[in-house]
């Protein structure tokens, strides 16, 4: 029988500064999931005792969830995650308006809206950025004609982490008539998000990039709000998405966001201090060229490009000693493609590199990073020229 060997070789803990891409599980959520994993596994659409424990787990974080969005319980529509809930947003306005013959999205969203916007059998007007990633309002507002179906925004960038002028553009299409999806995916956890003061008819949110556990995020749908559902072959969710409840992963997200509605102030001034701690160190390194807003950012994000070095072996040699983040380049992921995103902004994406911090973040991950960053793209550099 084959043994496993572990060595009795301590390793220095890691330096993780990738949360924008998927952040440690929070132990209230950790917590909160344990029972539903391991004793109470009963359908939630079921009427006996077992049923009714995991159903009311699954409406108190509903309540939870609507808490930290400033949102209605009923608004909130429980999904396997972002990306099904900007689907569902998507497939659901266009199919709401059969006569609508557009969408109009911009150029920096997320490659799951844009993917399922081109999907869609009608036109797509995409709005171009400037070189912070920043749509302007006024842009969109214009693209909008009678036969739009639906705006789709973000509130915030995934890569560069620049805010955008949603409330103007809900309030815009609102007068208007038209539908507005925002997703916020990015934003929650690094920038106050409040539904009902958005004006937002239809709100993308996910749980993983801020301490909540994979694989579940919500779609919220303004009361009142009918469209159709994405998922069917079931009346689950009051009817809006069909398919038995993840309820482990429900419980972790509502967990996380109690946990989040209570620590949102504290947790963004402590994000904010790490980002100007790490911008002031990246600042004494020659030939960086920062990508992200300089003021209007999210508390988190941080995004350079670094002159005359690929970003791809600066992350590698990073990796080897112990330190997490993410590039902009075609190898850092799933991807054939180099960063969408930093292309319509006109940077580099084979040069550009991502910070994110997280709520478990330390000054001392920051200095970590700062302190062998130089280092690494000097002896890079000197190569390059040799």
């Amino acid at each position: 029988m084959a043994t496993i060997t572990v060595s009795s070789t301590s390793e220095p803990a890691r330096t993780y500064l990738d949360h924008a891409s998927a952040s440690p599980l929070r132990p209230v959520a950790f917590d909160a999931m344990v029972p539903f994993l391991r004793d109470h596994h009963a359908d939630p659409g079921r009427v006996h005792s077992d049923g009714r424990i995991t159903r009311v787990a699954i409406e108190t974080a509903r309540e939870q969830v609507a808490g930290l969005l400033r949102a209605r319980p009923r608004e909130v529509v429980f999904t396997s995650g972002g990306t099904e809930a900007r689907n569902a947003a998507i497939y659901g306005a266009v199919r709401r308006s059969p006569d609508a013959t557009r969408i109009v999205t911009t150029a920096v969203e997320h490659s799951s809206v844009l993917d399922a916007c081109r999907r869609e059998p009608i036109g797509v007007e995409i709005i171009g950025v400037d070189s912070a990633g920043r749509f302007a309002a006024s842009d969109v507002l214009d693209a909008i004609e009678s036969d739009t179906a639906l705006v789709s925004v973000q509130l915030a960038n995934h890569e560069v982490g620049t805010l955008q002028p949603v409330l103007d553009i809900c309030a815009g299409a609102r007068e208007r008539g038209v539908l507005v999806h925002v997703d916020a995916c990015a934003a929650i956890g690094y920038h106050p998000v409040d539904f009902a003061a958005l004006g937002a008819d239809l709100l993308s949110v996910t749980a993983h990039t801020w301490g909540g556990p994979k694989g579940t995020g919500a779609l919220l749908i303004r009361r009142g709000l009918r469209v159709p559902s994405f998922v069917v072959g079931g009346a689950q969710e009051r009817n809006r998405r069909a398919g038995i409840e993840n309820v482990p992963a429900i419980v972790g997200f509502g967990a996380a966001a109690e946990d989040l509605t209570g620590s949102l102030p504290a947790e963004l001034d402590h994000a904010r201090a790490l980002r100007a701690r790490a911008i002031a160190g990246l600042a004494t390194i020659s030939g960086l060229t920062f990508h992200s807003h300089p003021v209007d950012g999210l508390a988190n994000i941080i995004c350079f490009g670094v002159d005359g070095v690929e970003a791809e072996p600066i992350l590698l040699a990073l990796d080897q000693r112990g330190i997490a983040i993410h590039s902009g380049s075609a190898c850092s992921s799933e991807s054939l493609e180099p960063s969408p995103v930093l292309e319509a902004m006109g940077a580099d994406a084979d040069h550009a590199l991502r910070v994110s911090t997280g709520w478990n973040s330390t000054a001392a991950d920051v200095d970590r990073l700062i302190a062998e960053l130089p280092g690494i793209i000097d002896s890079m550099r000197r190569l390059r020229t040799s």
